[in-house]
């Protein structure tokens, strides 16, 4: 592959990845259909470490440092730049310097919501979400890791997972993936009803 090469076309919602981002492909694919796949068989191997009552009862489990850990787990033997966050302005986003204060404020207005029981813990995963999805503080993989993030929260607390549309593959496109990013769209005018129903019916 040359720089200037797009490998791997995106689909609505994606993050584009730069043609050096694309350079940091660890395995030699073709496709996309074929990255899907690896980064299904990552994932998944991630979230099994990530639901084990060992790291569900970790102090920082609602930190950058976790954050960092999590998302290297799910891109590791996939991406270079797993677990660091991104070093290019995308197409949304904050801007690269203020990465880190996002995602550490994020977290810390989350702990300020359990604490003070603000929202039903289900909206609190909900906000939470949709907080580092409008960071997008890596290089691909934001809504993926967001969506694991918020799992994992509603995990620790023993509570009812997240359904995220009756836990149907949000990555390729179609009409489950449409609604997501509506309701994602309605959460950024602070309308999360959409995003609530989404993810809890």
């Amino acid at each position: 592959m040359n720089p200037g090469d797009d490998l791997f076309p995106t689909e609505e919602g994606d993050t584009p990845l730069t043609p050096e981002e694309q350079l940091d492909l660890i395995p030699s694919l073709s496709t996309r259909a074929q990255l899907n796949e690896l980064e299904r068989h990552t994932i998944h191997a991630a979230r099994v470490w990530a639901m084990r009552a060992k790291t569900l009862a970790r102090a920082d489990l609602l930190t950058d440092t976790f954050a960092r850990e999590l998302h290297r787990r799910m891109f590791h033997g996939v991406w270079r730049w797993a677990g660091r966050y991104r070093t290019t302005g995308k197409n949304l986003g904050w801007p690269v310097p203020r990465l880190t204060e996002g995602v550490r404020n994020a977290f810390d207005d989350t702990q300020t919501q359990l604490s003070h029981a603000a929202y039903p813990l289900a909206e609190i995963a909900v906000r939470l979400h949709h907080r580092l999805v409008v960071i997008h503080p890596w290089p691909n993989g934001n809504g993926r890791h967001a969506r694991l993030v918020a799992d994992l929260l509603v995990a620790s607390r023993s509570a009812p997972p997240l359904t995220w549309g009756a836990r149907t593959d949000l990555v390729p496109a179609g009409a489950t993936r449409a609604r997501y990013l509506t309701a994602v769209r309605a959460a950024d005018e602070n309308n999360f009803a959409p995003l609530l129903a989404f993810t809890t019916s």
